[in-house]
């Protein structure tokens, strides 16, 4: 018998208890960043499957779930490639992490809402003016590549 998938409301659960204790670069509670991109993905139409991808985005990324957890977990394949395709390789070049995204289907609307919480201009004014200019730098080359409009321009 095949296994019932998670839901949102455990894929959230789960996303949140992975990053809790974690931090953003200002210091802010990692979960705050996690909701804002599930809630993004939403307010752009995506997909069940992709606010459960945006609830997962970072986790394998961050380390705080393994590759082997989200193989085995019980959700639909299509989450599971989005959030593999929005997983970026330590050493990976930022051109091949892009392409593998557009060749992902609803990746790219997942990405779009990550950006979009991490470029905006009242959590980047938290930072340092050296990282703040860095990573303004690093979003909007990521957009360009990505050809997201840059709605912070």
């Amino acid at each position: 018998m095949p296994q019932q998938n998670l839901s949102l409301a455990e894929i959230e659960a789960i996303a949140r208890d992975a990053h809790a204790g974690q931090t953003d670069k200002a210091g802010i509670p990692y979960t705050e960043h996690i909701a804002a991109v599930a809630h993004g993905v939403r307010a752009r139409g995506g997909s069940d499957e992709q606010v459960a991808a945006g609830w997962l985005h970072d986790t394998v990324e961050d380390d705080v779930l393994s590759r082997e957890w989200l193989e085995g977990a019980a959700l639909p394949r299509p989450v599971k490639d989005m959030v593999l395709a929005l997983t970026k390789g330590e050493d990976e070049d930022l051109v091949s992490y892009t392409r593998r995204i557009l060749a992902t289907p609803g990746a790219l609307l997942v990405k779009e809402a990550d950006l979009a919480h991490n470029s905006d201009p009242a959590r980047l004014a938290l930072l340092d003016e050296e990282t703040r200019e860095r990573l303004t730098e690093k979003y909007a080359r990521t957009r360009r590549l990505l050809g997201i409009e840059d709605a912070h321009a």
